[in-house]
């Protein structure tokens, strides 16, 4: 039986040693050097898991695990703030040395919520699952995998990688009606996560020089987040706060699923996207939908992002056509082209607005927006009834929600004078990728794996795209896919996954 110890302190002198209890044998082994940030070598189990992999094959996987690691020397919440490792030592009966392999660090967090590194908001250890059927509420928990095929953590562990999975705070967590997970809690501890690898060189297996961040939705944004704001000393204060290491916080790589990301923009793109479509059968307020497009074209123009090839200056007068020229069309030509000729004449029939001609898909923007809808109202984040993600995220020890823009602030209120509370802006900026990258960020992740489904509409396509444009402006290795038809939490190539980090980190297991 696991004794359970809460702490509502960050300073608490005798918080590593409750944390040591907390989790018993694994965390005491590191009490016990005199030092709760050292990592507990020799506090482990051995596991056997079968895993199916991206072909079908499955593999007999034998690990080394450490489980619920507290990864700070002064948590606020141990429950929250550890981490679990899974060390490959043979893999279908042939051992395997894994002590020097590349970090999956793994981001099991949905919703802005917590989550622990063996459940959480989205358990199953890993992100995304196999392509949910119906996109679930805006911005909330994904469904959980069903089965280790889209499970992308246990795909890296059976190809040979450390997998380290971690915990952290979220926008729910609350003790004697005071909040303490709310922004930027999460991502500070996520930090303090990667700072504990680091600084364990050579104690904790694998090489920290090539770590690979993998999150989806909320955990999109927190993976986007890990790769951009490598080595920010904004974060300094916050991670003084939890004793987190000193050590560094770099990543190699970031794989990002449909990220929730650029927060003080997100109502802007998202009118952009999906002004015109109809939610629950009606338009929104279109005189909101309206000023909010035309901010979002103000926005666009002020990133200066040039799109592949010879484009040129992406604005939002022609994104739509970048974006169904590079992403959008080629994905519904590939997702045809695969299906039996049947099933496509089937899928055609019944979405007429698509032409196919030479073994290609054409179609405009209007009937692919009409094609998908939209499932968030006017503002489609920082709504009137604060009754979405954002907004909590965004709240304070005190209150569970706040408006985080000014626009959402007036929507709401009627005043067209009201501000966001002061300390707001901040934080919006503090917890968006596109911050450290638009500054140019030289200590940032220069690897970047990102997908989408194209019928996700829990966000603009703009601001993974834009994250997209951003790296590849800076000279960075992007990888972007759109999955037609796919919706939030859509993951239809993991195998492509597990092969892209091995061209770029050079590792195969032996």
């Amino acid at each position: 039986m696991k004794r359970r110890i809460f702490l509502t302190g960050t300073a608490a002198t005798a918080a590593s040693a409750t944390a040591a209890w907390y989790y018993g044998g694994t965390q005491r082994a590191a009490a016990a050097t005199g030092d709760p940030l050292t990592f507990p070598r020799d506090s482990c189990t051995t596991e056997t898991r079968t895993v199916t992999t991206a072909d079908g094959t499955d593999k007999t996987v034998t690990y080394r695990f450490w489980e619920n690691v507290v990864y700070v020397a002064d948590p606020v919440d141990p429950a929250h703030q550890c981490l679990n490792v899974q060390e490959p030592i043979e893999i279908d009966g042939r051992a395997v040395d894994a002590s020097h392999a590349p970090v999956f660090f793994s981001i099991p967090l949905g919703g802005f919520l917590s989550g622990t590194p063996t459940g959480g908001t989205n358990p199953g250890g890993g992100f995304p699952g196999p392509t949910p059927t119906a996109t679930p509420t805006a911005g909330g928990p994904l469904p959980p995998g069903a089965g280790d095929q889209g499970d992308n953590s246990a795909l890296a562990l059976a190809a040979g990688y450390i997998v380290v999975t971690s915990g952290a705070r979220g926008r729910e967590n609350v003790k004697d009606g005071t909040y303490y997970g709310k922004a930027p809690a999460a991502l500070v501890d996520l930090k303090a996560a990667l700072r504990y690898v680091h600084r364990n060189r050579g104690v904790l297996p694998g090489n920290p020089d090539r770590i690979i961040t993998n999150g989806g939705s909320a955990g999109g944004n927190f993976s986007s987040m890990m790769g951009a704001s490598v080595g920010s000393p904004l974060f300094d204060p916050y991670l003084r706060e939890i004793g987190a290491a000193e050590a560094s916080d770099a990543v190699f790589a970031s794989a990002v699923f449909c990220p929730i990301i650029d927060l003080g923009n997100a109502d802007k793109a998202y009118e952009w996207m999906f002004g015109s479509a109809e939610l629950d059968g009606e338009l929104v307020d279109r005189a909101a939908s309206k000023e909010l497009a035309a901010q979002f074209a103000e926005y666009q123009a002020a990133l200066g992002l040039h799109g592949v090839g010879r484009f040129g200056r992406v604005t939002a007068a022609n994104y739509d056509r970048y974006l169904l020229e590079n992403y959008v069309r080629p994905a519904a030509t590939s997702h045809l082209r695969a299906l039996p000729e049947a099933d496509r004449t089937a899928y055609l029939a019944a979405n007429p607005f698509i032409e196919w001609s030479g073994d290609q898909a054409s179609f405009s923007w209007d009937g692919y927006i009409a094609h998908i809808g939209r499932s968030r109202p006017v503002p489609a984040f920082d709504d009137k009834a604060l009754s979405e993600p954002e907004p909590g995220y965004f709240g304070d020890e005190t209150h569970n929600a706040r408006h985080f823009t000014d626009f959402g602030l007036r929507y709401a209120t009627g005043d067209r004078t009201a501000r966001v509370d002061g300390d707001i802006p901040h934080k919006v900026m503090l917890t968006n990728p596109m911050t450290y990258l638009q500054q140019r960020n030289p200590r940032r992740a220069r690897h970047w794996w990102l997908r989408i489904g194209t019928s996700d509409t829990t966000h603009s396509l703009t601001a993974i795209t834009n994250l997209a444009l951003k790296t590849q402006n800076l000279g960075d290795d992007v990888n972007l896919k759109m999955y037609w038809d796919g919706g939030h939490g859509a993951n239809e190539d993991p195998g492509d996954l597990i092969r892209w980090m091995g061209d770029i980190t050079g590792y195969t297991a032996g």
